[in-house]
């Protein structure tokens, strides 16, 4: 809502409320692995809520016109995909393995959100030598060619996950 609202700073607090919501998830699982704390509900959710915490700043800079529209729908793809096919395959018995990669693939995702956020929330405060910064990212296009970059990652790793996992698929689909 921050990214939309119209007041001083809003997009700062964006940023600020991303960035909290992404370690306030990361240390959610960790501390459930760490004590053994991991509950259904809680493998369910946990990789939900990562989805929509990635997926509405991804809809949201595009609807701002700050990263391509198929850019998005090929990352929301590939997430919803792989984890519909979990979920689906989970309920039957099946286990699907999740690579380094894939966690590798979130933080990449993040990584692109907070620096997009960072840019956007610093835009318009009256410090001198972010105006240069700001001007130089979007005159060469680095938002751009960023997210291109986690956009050919997150393809990358989606078709990782179904080869490195193919035969439970294929089980799955017998």
């Amino acid at each position: 809502m921050c990214l939309f609202a119209n007041f001083p700073y809003a997009n700062t607090i964006a940023l600020a409320i991303f960035i909290v919501a992404s370690i306030t998830d990361a240390y959610d699982g960790y501390y459930a692995r760490k004590y053994d704390m991991v509950t259904p509900q809680g493998e369910f959710l946990d990789p939900l809520a990562d989805k929509i915490l990635v997926s509405s700043a991804f809809i949201s800079f595009a609807i701002m016109g700050l990263v391509e529209y198929w850019m998005v729908v090929l990352i929301l793809f590939r997430d919803l995909f792989v984890t519909g096919l979990r979920m689906a395959m989970k309920k039957r018995g099946f286990h699907l393995v999740t690579s380094n990669i894939a966690k590798a693939k979130t933080a990449a995702q993040i990584g692109i959100i907070i620096f997009i956020l960072v840019i956007v929330g610093f835009k318009g405060i009256p410090i001198d030598w972010i105006n240069p910064i700001i001007y130089f990212v979007q005159e060469m296009r680095i938002i751009y060619y960023f997210t291109l970059l986690v956009t050919i990652f997150t393809v990358l790793t989606g078709i990782s996950y179904i080869y490195n996992n193919r035969s439970a698929i294929r089980k799955f689909l017998a």
